[in-house]
């Protein structure tokens, strides 16, 4: 039977299940990243399984998120990263060798194999034919450990790319169309697979932009065949013996179709606050741009900087803008400074930054109070910039550039001719930010800094759950809402008692308190629960909490997880309409559920104390994942198994 590209790597990584669509599956991890704003605590999961050394095939932390040093923390946690790597045979890209899914894709990416990241982008290298899957830090510690990676078998959603771009329409673009189509919830449950003859209108810089952006539309991951054209990019890396011809059998099938005529693309943009809000250019050109920030590990690559640079050569910026430039890696910085580009850039009145992923995670570069910041990124959730009130715009680095020239939204159309951009056929290789494992870690003295807390773990489902509903929430509620990032509480990712304190912070101020006062409680909330970034934190930290269980409409595959992995309940309603019915502050009471999780009774009855109302909730987890909850959590899970086996 012909199978798809997305179904041979699953086939060859099988270990459990089988590849029926829904059914539960359990894969080999050939490779791993981890970010240090999800990697100290991921590190620390690894040490409590107890294990001397990583067992895939190669793993790599990445510092590049929590770059800014204002105090020790952050330094503190980078010093702990790169001794527990040393330690545990992981090799460590140093702090400015840039954003760990631009890095990976130059020079840890392969054809064919499985990738686990702690970051919800990982899906970056689909865009050489690897299946890239962004999961919480316990299943990447786990996966590290040699554990398989479970999922469920998803659907795959064929994108067939039709005809060829016309000027000025970029990759942004083609991910932005298909997020307009998707919707930010559209693509939970799906692998979304490219091809067709659009295929080779793309580069490998481009195809990663849109397998990154895939995350998005809620997917499990994106990812283009292997060609030629993907051979070109190895043999620029160097890296020629790690690429193989892969694409989907002629005559294969998938769940669900989907065609973008490429002929037919025009700008788009992304709107606040969600990059599914998206429209094209012409609706919203005209409105006025005080920043523009180009980089992100979606539209940082060589190429991206290279269009830039080319579209401002010889020009200056508006005034009233602000433009900051964040290079994807060392390699791409010190080439576009040996071509010219930099100066290109810094000589039209740009800013740069170091390769990181700066103003995307909040990091500095927050716009001013109620300012318009239009950003090539790939969110835009409302907050996420650091600026509460900030309008944040997401579009290409075409529309980028040509707005910061023109001082509003502007279609890059009308600059004229397009620049042609020709990529060198061969680039400095300079590895010397990434340190190699030692062969023998004995003396190897890890280092953990006073930031650095002991790691929390959950006790035992309760027999039965009596809590208050301590909030209620609305659909798309994201990570960020849950627990927000920026620079001054991402340096608290390995201290879970600090950073509890600032869950759903720019949501409800007083949920702290109240929450605590409660000693834990239940939340509520509508679809979509947990959408956006993988970080791990805003189950554990909630956890940490005493949230015992959310209810909810529906939610984001990754967050879901990471529930599990801490050993909060993700329940359903079944009649949606019973959330009107559930107001903060009433109690909510389930009895004997250990019991009715152990006899496989999906559907349970939840009784609203306060309005003396019956409800129905239900819950949509494996065998292995009750068994996960009803242990209180992933890693209480596998300490069981290990001492059993």
């Amino acid at each position: 039977m012909p199978l798809n590209l997305t179904y041979k790597i699953l086939k060859n990584h099988l270990v459990e299940g089988s590849l029926v669509k829904g059914e539960e599956i359990g894969i080999r991890i050939d490779r791993t990243l981890t970010q240090d704003a999800t990697g100290t605590l991921t590190y620390l999961q690894f040490e409590a399984l107890g294990l001397d050394k990583v067992k895939t095939e190669l793993s790599v932390s990445y510092v590049d998120h929590n770059t800014l040093q204002t105090d020790h923390m952050n330094a503190d946690d980078h010093k702990y990263l790169q001794t527990v790597a040393a330690k545990y045979g992981v090799y460590f890209s140093k702090p400015g060798n840039g954003i760990c899914h631009q890095v990976n894709l130059e020079r840890f990416s392969k054809p064919g194999k499985t990738l686990l990241g702690s970051d919800s982008h990982t899906p970056t290298c689909g865009g050489v034919g690897m299946l890239g899957i962004g999961a919480g830090g316990l299943d990447v510690a786990v996966a590290m450990g040699g554990g398989l990676f479970y999922l469920n078998t998803p659907a795959v959603l064929g994108v067939e790319l039709v005809g060829e771009r016309k000027p000025w329409v970029s990759a942004k673009d083609v991910i932005l169309e298909v997020l307009k189509r998707l919707t930010v919830k559209g693509g939970v449950g799906k692998i979304i697979e490219y091809y067709g003859e659009g295929v080779k209108n793309l580069d490998v810089y481009e195809r990663a932009t849109i397998t990154n952006m895939g995350a998005e539309t809620g997917a499990t991951s994106s990812i283009f065949p292997s060609d030629e054209i993907t051979r070109d990019f190895f043999k620029l890396q160097r890296r020629l013996g790690d690429w193989v011809k892969l694409e989907a059998d002629q005559g294969c099938e998938y769940d669900e179709y989907m065609t973008v005529n490429l002929n037919e693309l025009e700008p788009m943009i992304a709107l606040p606050h969600s990059p599914g809000n998206v429209k094209k250019i012409s609706e919203v050109e005209g409105t006025p741009v005080e920043q523009v920030a180009i980089g992100s590990c979606t539209n940082s690559s060589l190429k991206d900087l290279m269009t830039v640079a080319a579209i401002l050569k010889g020009k200056t910026i508006h005034p009233d803008v602000s433009l900051t430039i964040s290079p994807g890696s060392k390699q791409v910085l010190e080439e576009i400074a040996r071509n010219g580009a930099l100066a290109d850039l810094i000589a039209a009145g740009a800013r740069i930054l170091e390769s990181a992923c700066g103003p995307c995670i909040g990091m500095g570069q927050a716009p001013r109070s109620g300012g318009v910041s239009l950003r090539t990124f790939n969110r835009n959730f409302k907050g996420r910039s650091g600026t509460e009130d900030a309008q944040v715009f997401l579009a290409s680095p075409e529309v980028a550039a040509a707005s910061a020239l023109h001082g509003e939204i502007t279609d890059p159309r009308k600059l004229g001719a397009y620049p042609i951009i020709k990529l060198p056929e061969r680039i400095r290789v300079n590895d010397n930010l990434i340190v190699k494992p030692p062969v023998d870690s004995s003396k190897i003295r890890v280092v953990r800094g006073p930031n650095i807390k002991p790691l929390p773990v959950n006790t035992p489902l309760p027999d039965r759950i009596n809590m208050e509903v301590v909030i209620k929430l609305g659909d798309n509620i994201s990570t960020d809402d849950i627990l927000p990032a920026g620079a001054k509480i991402l340096p608290l990712r390995s201290n879970i008692p600090a950073i509890s304190e600032y869950v759903f912070k720019n949501i409800d101020p007083t949920f702290i308190d109240r929450v605590k006062k409660k000693k834990g409680g239940l939340i509520l909330a509508g679809e979509n629960y947990g959408q956006g970034s993988s970080r791990e934190h805003a189950a554990i930290a909630p956890m940490y909490l005493g949230i015992k269980t959310v209810i909810a409409k529906s939610y984001a595959r990754i967050h879901k997880a990471n529930l599990v992995n801490f050993g909060i309940i993700p329940l359903q309603l079944v009649n949606q309409s019973d959330y009107n019915k559930i107001e903060q502050g009433d109690i909510v009471n389930i009895e004997n559920i250990r019991e009715k999780l152990a006899g496989s009774i999906q559907i349970l009855d939840a009784v609203n104390v306060s309005k003396k109302l019956i409800f129905k909730v239900k819950y949509d987890l494996t065998p292995r994942q009750v068994k996960i909850i009803l242990s209180g959590g992933l890693l209480n899970y596998v300490k069981k198994l290990n001492k059993n086996g």
